[in-house]
């Protein structure tokens, strides 16, 4: 009489399946070193350059640097986006996709791969940014429950964009198409209250300027960095990034499995 084995379950093979590539876009953003460099040192750029260019002649109310760094902290997603979908392009036009497709795996894990590994970079990024601010002069005065509370909007809006970046890098044709359109996400912090209050901003982009989501997110962030609170702002943002994040996550998971 013949023993059968049982087999595994089907969520420990997932779970060991998305681990494996994890870790394989993990191992890929270490050899991309460039990339990766590029991506935390622009933002490192930017931040001098408003502060000690720029940051003279714009006034706040306060000193600069405690109103630009929100702002630049989103910026910094936006930088790692574009590698994500630059990465996940490659992928699908590459033809590797197609081989674990053909595997006995759950493919779409490789999306998933690609997201925590951009959460990874854009939690260094994040914190380097951070660093140099306090070495310029960023006065942050938030309690360890307004610090935890900012780290977690990050996290939420990092998590958001990126899968918007990963939707991009599914439907682009090409690692330059996908660089392109998510060049084009760096955009929507200018016209916000990211870097300059909107109410100095012409009529129109001053409308824009209030409707943009990233600006309930920089205000309640800043709120949050300069001990202030989140303030009335703070369910808008919330509700914008998981918006964001549901559209997002649905939209890549349907261009995904179209292109099979």
């Amino acid at each position: 009489m013949t023993t059968l084995t049982p087999a595994p379950p089907a969520l420990g093979w997932t779970t060991h399946d998305t681990t494996a590539l994890i870790g394989r876009c993990i191992r890929r953003s270490l050899r991309q070193l460039d990339t990766v460099l590029m991506a935390v040192m622009l933002p490192v750029i930017l931040l001098l350059l408003f502060v000690y260019v720029f940051g003279g002649a714009i006034q706040t109310g306060g000193d600069y640097v405690n109103w630009v760094v929100p702002g630049i902290v989103l910026l910094t997603a936006g930088y790692g986006s574009s590698t994500t979908a630059v990465d996940v392009a490659s992928d699908m036009t590459g033809g590797i996709i197609d081989r674990f497709r053909s595997l006995p795996i759950r493919s779409t894990g490789v999306l998933t791969g690609h997201v925590v590994a951009s959460m990874a970079r854009n939690a260094v990024s994040t914190a380097l940014v951070i660093g140099i601010a306090f070495l310029i002069g960023f006065d942050a005065s938030a309690t360890a429950w307004e610090w935890v509370a900012a780290i977690g909007l990050i996290g939420l809006f990092v998590l958001a964009l990126t899968w918007v970046a990963v939707a991009i890098g599914v439907v682009a044709s090409g690692p330059e198409a996908a660089s392109g359109f998510t060049f084009a996400i760096l955009f929507l912090p200018y016209v916000s209250s990211a870097f300059v209050p909107p109410e100095s901003m012409p009529s129109v982009l001053e409308a824009i300027a209030t409707y943009n989501p990233i600006t309930p997110i920089t205000d309640t962030l800043r709120g949050l960095l300069l001990g202030a609170g989140a303030g009335d702002s703070a369910l808008a943002a919330v509700v914008w990034c998981l918006g964001i994040f549901v559209v997002a996550r649905l939209a890549a998971a349907v261009l995904f499995r179209r292109g099979q």
